[in-house]
């Protein structure tokens, strides 16, 4: 599996907030990625190969596409599926501010098994963090985290950190800035409309 995955969603140039809190000068939209799941079969078994290894017992991933992939990826591999959603008012002005939960009743049912975490495309990793969070609240132990692409090394580095093995079917460089260090900051470039501007 090569970078292909980055061709199947549109991309675009500008100056965007990443709901991590990290700016970026790239957005890949990706709203329309699982329109049609037959065309995603093909990287939905070759994550799964790459997730099995590590002998999950279900998936999980943040709403909204690293959900649908979590189902379709459960689905082919035989185990259950959960997901988790923004947390309301949870997102404040600094880094990794955002939290996820899950919904009440599986909250209640993920005490003890062993997840894989996904979500479609990580950069910073905002609701992967967020979800891993609140899956070892929960009782939950993640013993994987994958993904269809990842872009940059923010992701790679928090994870190896974690000890948690990172799987993916492509990657490639990106850029990530701090506020106070974003060049399109300094150059008063004007952010995209933060509705616009949904995290990676």
């Amino acid at each position: 599996m090569s970078n292909d995955i980055l061709t199947l969603v549109p991309g675009r140039r500008g100056h965007f907030r990443l709901e991590s809190g990290y700016h970026t000068d790239f957005w890949l939209t990706l709203d329309a990625l699982f329109v049609a799941p037959h065309v995603l079969a093909p990287q939905v078994a070759a994550l799964a190969d790459q997730l099995w290894p590590y002998q999950p017992t279900a998936v999980c991933g943040p709403l909204l596409g690293g959900a649908f992939l979590a189902q379709a990826l459960a689905a082919h591999l035989g185990l259950r599926f959960y997901f988790s959603q923004p947390a309301p008012g949870a997102r404040g002005d600094g880094l990794f501010t955002a939290a996820y939960s899950l919904p009440s009743e599986l909250r209640r049912r993920v005490a003890g098994e062993r997840i894989a975490l996904v979500d479609d495309v990580i950069s910073a990793g905002s609701s992967v963090r967020a979800t891993l969070a609140e899956l070892t609240t929960a009782g939950a132990t993640t013993v994987v985290v994958g993904s269809l692409a990842i872009l940059g090394q923010r992701a790679v580095e928090y994870f190896a950190a974690q000890g948690l093995p990172l799987v993916t079917l492509a990657q490639q460089e990106f850029n990530l800035w701090l506020p106070a260090d974003c060049p399109l900051c300094q150059a008063h470039e004007p952010l995209a409309d933060p509705v616009m501007s949904e995290c990676l």
